[in-house]
């Protein structure tokens, strides 16, 4: 693959630095955030699938960005005991069920799984991401990530972010907050999402 940048459509830090060190792999890619797209006003995610929420980002900051290839994604947590919610609403799960309660929406979401949780023996979930790559309303390519793991009913470790302290990794017996920093890399959603995503890049024009 010739050398390529990759707009990122993001200013989190955790999802740049999933995406970098995944990308590290692919000589000639460099992993750029979008520029000033903390002043650029958020396209509405109303779509019912990661991938449709993914592909509304993409074109949407593709058009502020001609002739370069913007990369947006959509992730969250999937329960199929609770049908695969949160799913698409992962980031504002909380607000959806009207669950009440002070801290930060990290906080407030996490909370209101575990509550959800309550008293159910499945205890399965997966993290999924889905990326998409446009270029001037081209897509170009898609990826997806998944990494599977098991709900506790308590907090553990005091990293990551998110659902991270309830999700735990069952070969590891860690939480995704318990883990170190290059182990959490490793198994990223997002991570492998970019790698499956620039298995089918052309970024030619």
């Amino acid at each position: 693959m010739p050398p390529v940048t990759l707009y990122v459509a993001t200013s989190n830090p955790g999802k740049l630095r999933d995406f970098a060190h995944a990308a590290a792999n692919f000589p000639g890619i460099e992993i750029l955030p979008l520029p000033n797209i903390a002043a650029i006003p958020a396209p509405a995610e109303d779509a019912d699938t990661f991938l449709g929420n993914a592909l509304i980002k993409a074109r949407a900051y593709a058009q502020l960005a001609s002739g370069e290839i913007v990369l947006a994604d959509d992730s969250g947590i999937s329960v199929p005991a609770l049908d695969g919610a949160p799913g698409v609403r992962s980031a504002r799960y909380a607000d959806d069920e009207a669950f009440p309660g002070p801290g930060t929406t990290d906080e407030r979401n996490l909370d209101c799984l575990l509550n959800r949780m309550a008293g159910q023996n499945d205890r399965r979930a997966a993290y999924e991401c889905v990326l998409a790559a446009v270029r001037d309303g081209e897509v170009l390519a898609t990826g997806t990530g998944r990494v599977e793991g098991q709900l506790l009913d308590q907090r553990q470790g005091e990293g990551g972010f998110g659902y991270d302290p309830i999700f735990l990794l069952p070969t590891l017996h860690l939480t995704m907050a318990e883990v170190d920093m290059q182990t959490r890399l490793s198994m990223s959603h997002r991570g492998r999402a970019l790698v499956d995503l620039l298995g089918t890049l052309n970024p030619t024009p």
